[in-house]
């Protein structure tokens, strides 16, 4: 209410500086006259009324053109038709009126006015016999329209539509102007505030870092002798690493290949398989010709033997 009020002020004041004294008057008249001061569908519905009774289609076409542009225009796809049929009807009620009031002129300035786009739906096809109808309240496609209780549940029906829409109606820029003010220095302020603490943490870190660094340097200035002394020791010790040479360890006299070693072992060794082979198969032969070798030699032994007892004999006698 208060936002209301403030608005209205502000209007007073532009019009008063655009020097709108007629506007003025008409203002405050209706803010007198008005005794509920929300925004409500009753208002459309009485502004389509005095247009429709007054016979101003211009009024019931700009105020209907607002409301598409607006609202209707922001709805999803299914509420297309009911907005469309919801215009048929408060156009046929126009023409309805017109023709009670006993306007022909204004019947044929709707439809010289609406012809173009009224001939492209099928649902206006039959309207166009209308201005010439005689007594279009008994004609079968018009008797409909002129009854009383057609009217009251269409205008009720509008009624209820706007009521349930009209709440997510955008408000005007104008009154948006305050709203989007005072969010501007909320925000201003939240930003403002932000700073501040950024300003304080980064003082405290500055702080913070100034005092270790005092610390160190205070601790490197106590043991700067120890510490001198512990690199010097240090890069000694690093210097007599270098220093230090091997040990004496001659080397070997012949150095051979472990792959020419592991040859010559199995040369060795398969020269010993071939001589004991070799020997094994003089055996077996000996074995099997006609003379023992062994008994051979125990024959020879004992021809020599008597031979050596004969000439011994012989010899001694």
């Amino acid at each position: 209410m208060s936002q209301v009020q403030f608005l209205d002020k502000l209007l007073h004041e532009y019009l008063i500086f655009r020097g709108f004294s007629n506007t003025i008057k008409a203002l405050d008249n209706e803010q007198r006259n008005e005794k509920d001061q929300s925004f409500r569908a009753e208002k459309i519905m009485e502004q389509f009324n005095y247009s429709i009774n007054h016979n101003d289609l211009q009024g019931v076409l700009t105020l209907w053109n607002h409301l598409e542009a607006n609202l209707f225009s922001k709805l999803e796809h299914n509420y297309a038709m009911a907005v469309k049929k919801l215009e048929n009807s408060l156009l046929k009620l126009y023409l309805i009126t017109a023709h009670n009031h006993n306007k022909t002129d204004k019947i044929s300035e709707f439809f010289t006015r609406l012809a173009s786009e009224l001939q492209q739906q099928s649902e206006w096809k039959e309207w166009f016999y209308f201005p010439f109808c005689r007594n279009p309240e008994e004609s079968q496609p018009f008797s409909l329209y002129f009854k009383k209780e057609w009217q009251d549940t269409f205008q009720l029906s509008l009624r209820n539509f706007l009521a349930t829409i009209y709440q997510c109606m955008p408000q005007p820029t104008f009154v948006r102007v305050e709203q989007e003010a005072a969010l501007i220095r909320r925000l201003q302020e939240e930003n403002a505030l932000l700073k501040s603490r950024l300003q304080q943490q980064q003082q405290q870190l500055s702080a913070s870092q100034s005092s270790q660094n005092l610390n160190c340097a205070n601790s490197s200035s106590a043991g700067g002798t120890g510490n001198d002394t512990r690199r010097r020791a240090s890069y000694r010790q690093q210097q007599s690493l270098n220093d230090i040479l091997p040990f004496d360890i001659s080397p070997p006299g012949h150095v051979v290949d472990d792959f020419c070693i592991i040859a010559t072992e199995v040369n060795s060794v398969t020269q010993a398989s071939d001589a004991q082979a070799r020997g094994l198969k003089m055996l077996i032969r000996n074995i099997g010709s006609s003379g023992s070798p062994v008994l051979g030699r125990k024959d020879n032994g004992e021809k020599s033997a008597k031979r050596r007892s004969g000439s011994v004999g012989r010899n001694w006698m």
